[in-house]
């Protein structure tokens, strides 16, 4: 069954190429000498006809988001190709959100007004950190005054701007983690992705025995980033996520409320209610094979939608969903709260996430 139009519907697009690797990234992206565009916007486009071919009826979109990689290295041309592409196959609202992720070092002030009027809205800024070292640490190749530089021409430009942070560095301490969240919330943005760093299997982080922060620190820092974004009227949303209110990311919202979305370009998912679909992450086998169509069970599906729904810190799961003995025994560690039929994560609750998906889920 095709889920109605009035529900939210997102669209997600993926592009594989970044400028250079970094060290905790395990994303499927990849860094070569030249781009051969015209070969990618073939791609989307058989995608985009196998999916209007396997779902007769498809949804009005109320979001888009180009991830990756690195999307804004793509030329202005390319994407407004792919936004009269996407014009030209499906309903887009008139309202929806259509987001793409940038980096300082990938993007400038005329692709972003050029950007807008193919019809971009929300620009999501890959900073990372604020500290000159810690950049280099992280293998970025911008630096902190061209990433406020960024900031500063994208303010001019968007209403809606997100900034990716990571934090639970090694060694990083909580006054200066304090110091460099301030200056973040003092850019005035809407929207921050605040991410803890974690090793990655297969990364070079990985690959290299880098150790990882100790639990402690990471709550201890974890819980202070919680109280500074809270004061701040930027409280999260979801684990790692904080917004003014009203500015919350649309697109993540169908993702973590597990609501229906498709995937095109290399390595995209979709879900189209008890179908999972799933495209080869590299870009020579995803142009050969096409996207895969998995049937998905309800349980499966169900499965899916606690750890996806948990994260959410506003919107609460339905505990109905859950036994009543799992209920019972998080209540008494304190790792969540009832509310009109409905489970919310304490801070603690979050803090222990993994635990606690595991107890619901038997």
């Amino acid at each position: 069954m095709i889920p109605s139009k009035k529900h939210p519907f997102g669209l997600y697009i993926h592009w594989p190429y970044c400028l250079n690797k970094c060290p905790y990234c395990d994303f499927a992206s990849s860094v070569i000498p030249l781009i051969n565009e015209n070969l990618i916007f073939q791609g989307y486009q058989r995608d985009i006809s196998l999916f209007k071919d396997k779902f007769q009826i498809i949804p009005e979109i109320s979001s888009i988001f180009f991830g990756g990689g690195t999307p804004s290295l793509m030329s202005e041309k390319m994407f407004d190709s792919v936004m009269n592409l996407l014009a030209k196959n499906f309903q887009i609202s008139p309202k929806a959100e259509i987001s793409l992720e940038a980096n300082p070092d990938a993007i400038d002030l005329k692709k972003m007004k050029s950007f807008k009027l193919s019809g971009l809205n929300r620009l999501s800024i890959g900073v990372q950190s604020l500290q000159e070292q810690d950049l280099k640490f992280l293998g970025r190749i911008h630096s902190v005054k061209t990433a406020l530089q960024r900031i500063e021409e994208a303010k001019s430009v968007f209403k809606r701007i997100n900034i990716d942070l990571i934090y639970a560095r090694p060694h990083q301490k909580l006054k200066d983690w304090e110091k460099e969240l301030l200056s973040a919330i003092n850019l005035g943005l809407t929207h921050y992705s605040l991410y803890q760093l974690t090793i990655e299997e297969g990364t070079l982080f990985y690959k290299n025995n880098l150790p990882e922060i100790s639990q402690t620190q990471a709550n201890r820092l974890y819980k202070l980033t919680q109280e500074i974004m809270d004061f701040h009227n930027l409280p999260a949303y979801e684990i790692s996520n904080h917004a003014r209110k009203g500015q919350e990311c649309q697109h993540n919202l169908v993702y973590w409320k597990g609501q229906n979305y498709l995937g095109i370009g290399p390595a995209a998912h979709g879900r189209m209610d008890l179908i999972a679909i799933e495209n080869h992450k590299t870009v020579q086998k995803w142009l050969q094979n096409g996207p895969q169509f998995t049937p998905l069970t309800k349980e499966e599906k169900k499965e899916e939608h606690l750890l996806m729904g948990l994260r959410l810190t506003q919107e609460g799961y339905p505990s109905k969903n859950i036994k009543e003995n799992a209920i019972k025994q998080a209540l008494s560690k304190k790792w969540i709260i009832l509310q009109d039929d409905k489970i919310f994560t304490t801070l603690k609750g979050r803090l222990m996430l993994n635990q606690l998906i595991l107890l619901f889920s038997n």
